[in-house]
């Protein structure tokens, strides 16, 4: 009798495994998210911080492996491409992959993925310390007075931050001389010699120089203020020129992405592990210590964005001769 109940149990015990397994159809082993840039880099911190707070929810490791080079990201994102869509590749990606395609690097839209995007740090105006204007009204009006004789830099031409600045110019009127330079690091350190005395980056880039009274912030390229611990509030630029509301903010978009035609439902269960780890607080501390602004954004928005941030790259690229692929013949549309 005791051989009997015991077998029961045993039976019981692997039909309800088994019966657990069917339902849990995904994930059943561990997910691989490729980061097409560089480790310690902002979208490879970003990629980890949200893939570890993921994997309890899914039940299965998330490892973060990175592969940077080709054309704006092309390399990494072509590897996760190739792989199964089956939901088990992810790609972590930036806004900056949009110009992949048109450098010639990545012969896709990015319409082929759908995206997960946790956030951005936004851009800010800064300009040498000991120059003469005070707020951002007294910069453009003299970039008004004396068109092209302020110089800036943003980071390299097509940039997030180079797109920042000609919005800016578009929709305050300013125009300014800009100074390509390879990065933002460069970029800075040319405004804090005085090389240029504008630049455009993010807080999450410049927080500490303007901690150190290295770069003076004028404002915020967004419709609101922001405050970075040790130093105070930086006003918005909005509020002297509404008229950047029609060209701005234009923010960053860091996050993963997965193949389009992974099977739906597990996008789905991809997309519920995502919200819920974006609510945790861990990931609200790490923005706020590290001067992100939280997204979340999945489906059709994170599309949208991702369609609109293409085809601003993209054209400007190609505007400004920086592009080998005309963007038309890939189908972007003009902005």
């Amino acid at each position: 009798m005791k051989k009997i109940v015991a077998l029961a149990l045993a039976l019981l015990l692997v039909t309800g495994g088994v019966a657990m397994a069917q339902k849990k159809d995904f994930p059943r082993r561990d997910i691989t998210n490729v980061v097409v840039w560089g480790a310690g880099g902002g979208t490879d911190v970003c990629n980890r911080v949200i893939s570890a707070e993921m994997a309890p929810i899914l039940g299965v490791n998330i490892n973060v492996i990175n592969k940077p080079g080709g054309v704006s990201g092309s390399l990494g994102m072509s590897y996760a491409f190739s792989q199964p869509h089956d939901g088990y590749t992810l790609a972590g990606v930036s806004e900056s992959c949009v110009t992949a395609a048109v450098q010639g690097g990545w012969d896709k839209r990015m319409n082929v993925w759908d995206f997960f995007i946790v956030g951005g740090s936004p851009d800010v105006i800064s300009v040498t310390p000991g120059t003469p204007w005070k707020d951002l009204k007294e910069l453009v009006e003299a970039a008004r007075k004396s068109p092209g004789t302020i110089k800036a830099c943003a980071s390299g031409a097509g940039s997030i931050h180079h797109l920042n600045l000609l919005a800016l110019e578009k929709g305050s009127g300013a125009q300014m001389q800009f100074i390509p330079y390879k990065g933002s690091a460069p970029c800075q350190t040319a405004a804090m010699t005085g090389e240029v005395n504008v630049v455009v980056t993010s807080v999450a880039e410049q927080q500490q120089l303007i901690r150190a009274k290295q770069l003076r912030p004028l404002a915020m390229l967004i419709p609101e203020p922001f405050t970075i611990e040790g130093f105070g509030t930086i006003p918005s630029g909005f509020k002297p020129y509404p008229g950047l509301a029609k060209h701005l903010p234009i923010y960053q978009a860091i996050g993963f992405a997965v193949a389009a035609d992974v099977p739906a439902e597990r996008k789905a269960i991809i997309e519920a592990a995502f919200k819920k780890a974006m609510q945790s607080e861990k990931i609200k501390k790490w923005a706020k210590e590290n001067y992100y602004v939280l997204s979340g954004k999945t489906g059709k928005a994170a599309r949208d964005e991702f369609n609109r941030l293409e085809s601003l790259f993209s054209w400007t690229l190609w505007n400004l001769k920086a592009a080998t692929v005309d963007p038309a013949k890939l189908g972007i549309p003009r902005p």
